[in-house]
């Protein structure tokens, strides 16, 4: 009886929480707002770095493809959740289903270790800046990112491993706006320890190493910071490292907890609004972070205004 009771199914719900009309709407218009900044931001900033030749250094590397990566998986979660509250239609395929949550963990775990590789620019650059050019060298950044493409893609291998070994016959409705981890665990029928166990692992083992990373490079720029005698470079040196700290501060502060807590402890209130702001919220500051706190940024944005008025003029 227990195996004839245990079927695949062939598609999912995602409920959210919206049980009016209204708070459709409402959530509708505020997810859309959040995104079209995040697209406007993130294109905006790749563009910048792009046409300005001032901002081709390892620091804005980094940058771009974190602006890419935002857009990435913001439009992979913010696109079908926009499309639920729109319409009546709240079915996703399996496929689709899986296809979102392993695409969400490749790019999260990614932007993980990006944010890691940016640590260690930042070491450079103000722990060593007479060889800051040298030790980030375009063949070292690449690695860098290379690495964390690789780590983030192997992380999405085993979720997809673990994931697909899962079994739903009680229910197929998901009580969130989009496929993710914890809430697909909740649901299965079948004995997840072991899944949860591994992808615990994994997922940990990820977060620790890029959290060390961070740390060591921050605890050297720290202790480089208070040798500095003249407040001007203490001030000038902290500047250099806001930006990226308030970012991974932001990061690590909200995508962590819903995956280190076992599946009993799914709270859908909760872990709807950490949900909702790491994966709609954060790709809409992170542009808004580098550009607002950025003069360099902001001097590229006029120098690139500039040179489009320039030919203008000489019409």
């Amino acid at each position: 009886m227990g195996r004839r009771n245990i079927t695949q199914v062939s598609d999912f719900i995602l409920m959210g929480r919206t049980d009016s009309e209204e708070i459709r709407l409402v959530l509708f218009t505020l997810f859309l707002l959040l995104y079209l900044i995040t697209v406007l931001g993130s294109v905006g900033m790749i563009l910048k770095i792009y046409l300005d030749s001032w901002l081709h250094t390892p620091v804005y590397f980094f940058l771009s493809h974190l602006s890419f990566l935002d857009l990435s998986y913001s439009s992979v979660i913010t696109s079908k959740a926009l499309d639920n509250l729109l319409t009546s239609n709240k079915h996703v395929s399996y496929l689709n289903c899986f296809t979102q949550m392993n695409c969400f963990v490749f790019l999260a775990v990614t932007q993980c270790f990006l944010l890691s590789s940016m640590a260690c620019d930042r070491y450079a650059a103000i722990c060593n800046p007479l060889r800051y050019l040298v030790v980030m060298s375009t063949r070292h950044c690449c690695s860098l990112l290379f690495g964390s493409y690789l780590i983030g893609f192997m992380d999405s291998f085993v979720n997809v491993l673990c994931m697909s070994r899962l079994h739903f016959c009680d229910s197929n409705v998901i009580y969130h706006f989009s496929c993710e981890a914890p809430p697909i665990l909740a649901l299965s029928c079948t004995d997840t320890h072991d899944t949860e166990v591994i992808i615990s692992i994994f997922a940990g083992s990820s977060l620790l190493a890029s959290l060390i990373m961070v740390s060591v490079s921050y605890v050297a720029i720290l202790s480089t910071i208070l040798k500095i005698t003249s407040t001007s470079g203490k001030r000038k040196a902290f500047s250099a490292c806001a930006s990226h700290l308030l970012a991974v501060t932001i990061f690590y502060g909200t995508a962590v907890f819903p995956y280190i807590k076992p599946r009993k402890s799914y709270s859908l209130g909760k872990d709807h609004v950490a949900s909702v702001f790491y994966t709609i919220v954060i790709p809409m500051l992170n542009p808004l972070i580098y550009s607002l706190r950025n003069k360099e940024v902001k001097n590229a944005l006029r120098r690139v205004m500039q040179k489009r008025k320039g030919p203008k003029q000489l019409k």
